[in-house]
């Protein structure tokens, strides 16, 4: 059998696809807060809390696009919060993340008691199934790791494009990135940066949540507490590994998505690797990454700063 076609490598394609699509999401609309001016540390609360919406809806309705709508409106609610926080009262960018997040952790698994009687139930959802594109799922290697893929990993990807787009070619994008760059040159045209933030914060919510619920949805079919596990912090680091530009961003979640795809299959190869040795890989080579070419990445000029009251 050809190399290219053996099932060994093309499962390994796969997953490195798969474990990489709730990081696009929420790299995505982390590369939006941020080229915006708002520190993205929050985006992992946004995950868990879409995560949780999603799968709650879910499990109550049966009805799996309900379920990811409310995942967007979890993920945005999370996004607000840090919004009002950073925007109108001004707060740190950091620290109002990493608040965000750890009430989001608690928030969760209270809710998830509270709703079933004080214990956390246990939730076994129908996860979304691959949908095989015609023709084209039947390209040796290609094929089955491109277009034999569940709909959100399809979507995930397909997000680059509109957004790289938008970002660059587009008044809107202009001052996203302006409201990043030089907040008073948003005031000179008449614009509101805070406003301008606000929405990106919101937006990259929207994404945070639907990456987040990708997990119960479609990868896992249940929700246990802090299931994102870090994968907001990973995605943040695909964020400065794609210096804010979507196509650069999607190629950092394809390396971490290889990563635990290498990881998870070690153990299957019969290498004498101990689990939490996989386990600690993404966030190595995020390290690893992160000092090799972080000091060479120039940020958006005004990221993190605190508007002033006009």
């Amino acid at each position: 059998m050809n190399l290219i076609e053996t099932p060994v490598l093309i499962g390994l394609l796969v997953s490195t696809i798969r474990i990489a699509s709730p990081l696009l999401f929420a790299a995505l609309g982390g590369a939006l807060s941020e080229t915006a001016g708002t520190f993205a540390v929050g985006i992992e609360g946004m995950m868990l809390m879409g995560a949780f919406s999603g799968t709650v809806v879910t499990y109550l309705t049966g009805n799996i696009v309900l379920g990811f709508l409310c995942s967007m409106l979890g993920g945005a609610f999370a996004a607000m919060l840090i919004a009002v926080a950073t925007v109108r009262f001004r707060t740190d960018h950091m620290v109002t993340g990493l608040a965000v997040n750890i009430l989001v952790l608690g928030l969760t698994s209270f809710l998830l008691r509270g709703m079933f009687g004080g214990h956390a139930p246990t939730i076994r959802l129908n996860t979304l199934q691959p949908l095989a594109v015609p023709v084209l799922s039947r390209i040796p290697l290609l094929g089955p790791v491109l277009f034999d893929q569940p709909v959100l990993t399809y979507a995930a990807f397909l997000a680059v494009l509109p957004l790289h787009y938008v970002l660059t070619h587009t008044q809107l994008g202009l001052k996203l990135r302006a409201a990043g760059e030089n907040p008073a040159a948003v005031f000179s045209i008449g614009s509101n940066p805070a406003l301008i933030r606000a929405s990106a914060i919101v937006a990259g919510g929207l994404l945070a949540g639907l990456g987040g619920a990708v997990l119960p949805l479609q990868e896992l079919g249940t929700f246990t507490d802090g299931m994102t596990n870090g994968r907001g912090f990973i995605a943040l680091a695909a964020v400065l590994i794609g210096r804010w530009k979507p196509g650069g961003v999607m190629l950092g979640c394809l390396l971490f998505g290889a990563t635990s795809a290498v990881g998870l299959n070690m153990q299957g190869w019969g290498l004498p690797v101990s689990s939490y040795v996989v386990q600690m890989m993404p966030y190595m080579i995020a390290l690893g990454v992160l000092c090799a070419f972080g000091r060479s990445t120039r940020m958006p000029a005004a990221l993190g700063n605190v508007l002033a009251s006009r």
